[in-house]
């Protein structure tokens, strides 16, 4: 059974369109040994949300792993690691931070507790309802 996972990016950076235009593209940058840990668990198959950092502060879209997890090829340190992540499509609305925290679904949910964390599981329950709160069928 497919893992869920949540990524965090900076839209002003890398946003979820680029992804999309991309395709599929490498995740790299991911440097918190914390994340890195999730990064490192995740499998081809594994179903991502991808929330927006910034002003934006919201999930806006669905990736898919494609390959398992390697060492970065642009770093030297062979502890960072990537995985590569197709676009699967960006949700009908987006789903703000605000809303997340008030829901009791969330309490355990890294985004709610460690707001820093880059890369984050969610149960298959949490990422189901958020899917469902930002409108995909």
């Amino acid at each position: 059974m497919p893992n869920c996972w949540i990524v965090k990016t900076e839209p002003s950076t890398y946003s979820y369109d680029d992804l999309a235009r991309q395709q599929t593209a490498v995740w790299d940058g991911v440097k918190n040994n914390l994340a890195l840990k999730h990064l490192r668990e995740m499998k081809p198959g594994d179903q991502v949300l991808v929330y927006h950092t910034g002003d934006e502060k919201a999930v806006v879209g669905i990736a898919q792993v494609v390959s398992q997890p390697y060492p970065d090829p642009k770093q030297k340190d062979p502890k960072l690691t990537v995985v590569d992540l197709r676009a699967e499509g960006k949700l009908p609305r987006p789903v703000p931070l605000g809303e997340i925290k008030q829901d009791r679904a969330f309490a355990d949910l890294g985004l709610v507790r460690i707001g820093r964390l880059s890369v984050m599981p969610a149960s298959a329950e949490q990422f189901k309802r958020l899917l469902k709160l930002g409108g995909q069928k």
